[in-house]
């Protein structure tokens, strides 16, 4: 019974474990039992090295898929950009257009401002999050199992499972909202709002401390939103998974769960990056308002 969660428990592990690549110091012990003479920048072949990388290492399967994922985007979108026909439509034109569409009637719901780059920001934030959330459906040994036939200890495809990915697409957001703001409403404005609001000027310590809570939150629940649910299907399916390993009742039982997760898991997928995307409109439209 141990060396079956032992079992499991690695293979939780090894599921859950991004392939990492950073530095580890003169000296260190490494999983193998190697000890480095040198400061190496290497790939860590265990959580804990991944974990000792600290701060400046990089998730090499994060980036990657993520590069890669958006690449696909823009290259299908601007392919029916040209071959786009004022005649009957192709299959890729129709899908395009009717995702536009959708976009900007979202948009147009929930943007109030005037600012040609919130559409095609909130296009890219809905597909990019939708394709990188849409690697979750593929089987879940897939993606691990590839990364012993290239030679590689670990490899994780859904990157929105990733908090560094979650964490620097919100942070990008609060970037936009934080210049517009200043754009908009000027450094008086922006900290007449932090200091003003809601209870006047006698309450500027309690608007400030309200108003500020408010304005960090933003991008910390944007990205643990998107995080937390794509994390937490991920772990279902490999805990789906394991249910193979007990038998044929259990086998059985683990198919139908996870044919039925599956099914659920295209309207989370989809929300999240809905979500994700409305949020991002909704935050810009309220840094371009100026409230007296």
């Amino acid at each position: 019974m141990s060396a079956e969660a032992h079992t499991s428990t690695e293979y939780i592990k090894h599921h859950l474990q991004n392939l990492t690549y950073g530095q580890l110091p003169a000296g260190y012990t490494r999983s193998d039992g190697e000890v480095l003479r040198h400061s190496t920048w290497t790939i860590a072949h265990s959580p804990q090295e991944a974990k000792d990388m600290g701060f400046m290492a990089i998730n090499l399967d994060t980036m990657g898929f993520s590069i890669v994922l958006g690449a696909i985007f823009l290259y299908f979108f601007r392919k029916a950009a040209r071959i786009a026909d004022s005649g009957v439509p192709g299959g890729l034109q129709n899908f395009v257009e009717w995702v536009v569409e959708f976009i900007d009637s979202s948009v147009r719901g929930s943007f109030t401002g005037r600012n040609p780059m919130v559409a095609p920001l909130a296009l890219t934030i809905f597909i990019w999050i939708f394709l990188m959330n849409l690697l979750d459906l593929l089987p879940i040994d897939w993606i691990p199992g590839l990364s012993g036939l290239l030679g590689l200890p670990y490899l994780k495809a859904v990157a929105t499972t990733d908090p560094n990915a979650t964490f620097g697409m919100s942070l990008t957001v609060f970037a936009l909202v934080l210049y517009y703001s200043f754009r908009m409403k000027g450094v008086g404005g922006f900290l007449g709002e932090l200091t003003l609001q809601p209870f006047g000027k006698w309450g500027m310590p309690a608007n400030l401390l309200l108003e500020g809570v408010n304005l960090i939150a933003k991008p910390v629940s944007l990205a643990l939103r998107l995080f937390g649910n794509m994390y937490a299907g991920e772990m279902i399916f490999i805990l789906i998974a394991i249910m193979f390993s007990g038998g044929v009742v259990l086998a059985v039982t683990g198919g139908v769960l996870q044919w039925a997760w599956a099914v659920f898991h295209i309207l989370i997928i989809t929300l999240q990056a809905f979500i994700f995307m409305t949020l991002t409109i909704v935050y810009l439209d309220m840094a371009h308002q100026e409230h007296h």
